[in-house]
């Protein structure tokens, strides 16, 4: 007796044979899952990119609004009304960097009112150096108007591209000065407001481990902001005193500045230091001098890495 005709059509299941396809779906539904994992980081990273005047200004006032935070509370504390303590607050801050653009406009000044001297002996020394090597690998040395003539060639093509790179760099400047004091107010003014909206999208009984979760990162935050500014004015110091013990030319401001670019890392100390080691060795026309200027950060940047950090 033969079968029914539908069964001649249908596969066997034969031992071993599976027909699941289930681990190609998978690998199907990874790809695709990264593939928009990768598409929307993309999106973020230009997004965030088109949008870096906005945002800038944004994160540079949540930090010192963190960092203006205990000193408004504590005002507060004092009957001081809020709107009061928090302008208090933002014009403290606005006079100590008032103060400090001063001092660094004044010894820019004073040091481009001495640049004609330290160009003339620059050359002075640079035609020594000159001799001394054509000296010892025999070679023809390049007269001024040689170097004049290649450095101009190479500022009047690069003038143009510097001069849009200025503009740019300060209108970017400007606009983050205005925008910071007015984004710190009202983060300051309206941080219940802020509190309470953020609590829209949290459940009630995750609250509290939300808000314990802020307070950690506001203190992570104060901490490390104080820390730092801490660490800045100790180098400051360091290196005011080493300076100033070498007789160095705006000792202090030279100090101050490198104290700052010491933030980062290993390139900061080092392109603190350049400036001031090539004054010194233009004023002095000693190597060792300026050798110790430079010894003198690094021993300074040592000290602040290994003891005070």
């Amino acid at each position: 007796m033969l079968p029914p005709p539908n069964q001649f059509n249908q596969p066997r299941n034969l031992p071993g044979q599976s027909f699941n396809h289930a681990p190609t779906e998978i690998k199907q539904s990874a790809v695709v899952h990264y593939t928009f994992m990768l598409i929307g980081l993309s999106l973020l990273v230009f997004v965030l990119h088109k949008l870096d005047d906005l945002i800038l200004p944004l994160v540079y006032a949540i930090l010192l609004s963190l960092l203006l935070m205990p000193l408004v509370s504590k005002l507060e504390k004092w009957r001081w009304p809020r709107m009061l303590a928090i302008a208090t607050s933002i014009l403290l801050v606005v006079l100590l960097i008032a103060g400090l653009f001063t001092f660094f406009g004044s010894q820019i000044i004073s040091l481009r009112g001495e640049l004609p001297l330290i160009q003339s002996k620059l050359v002075v020394l640079f035609d020594q150096q000159q001799q001394l090597l054509s000296k010892r690998f025999h070679f023809q040395p390049m007269s001024h108007d040689e170097v004049i003539d290649s450095s101009l060639s190479a500022l009047q093509k690069q003038s143009s591209k510097y001069l849009g790179s200025t503009l740019n760099t300060t209108l970017g400047v400007l606009s983050t000065i205005t925008l910071v004091p007015i984004y710190i107010f009202c983060f300051l003014y309206y941080r219940d407001h802020l509190r309470q909206f953020m609590f829209r999208f949290v459940e009630a009984d995750k609250r509290t481990i939300v808000l314990h979760t802020v307070d950690n990162i506001q203190s992570v935050v104060q901490g490390y902001m104080s820390g730092l500014f801490t660490v800045i004015v100790v180098v400051s110091i360091m290196n005011a005193i080493g300076l100033l013990a070498l007789g160095v030319k705006y000792a202090i401001f030279f100090a101050i500045f490198a104290s700052v670019l010491a933030v980062i890392p290993y390139i900061g100390i080092i392109v603190g230091s350049i400036t001031p080691a090539l004054i010194t060795y233009v004023e002095t026309g000693s190597l060792t001098h300026a050798l110790l200027v430079v010894g003198v950060f690094m021993l300074v940047q040592f000290i602040s890495d290994n003891i005070l950090a």
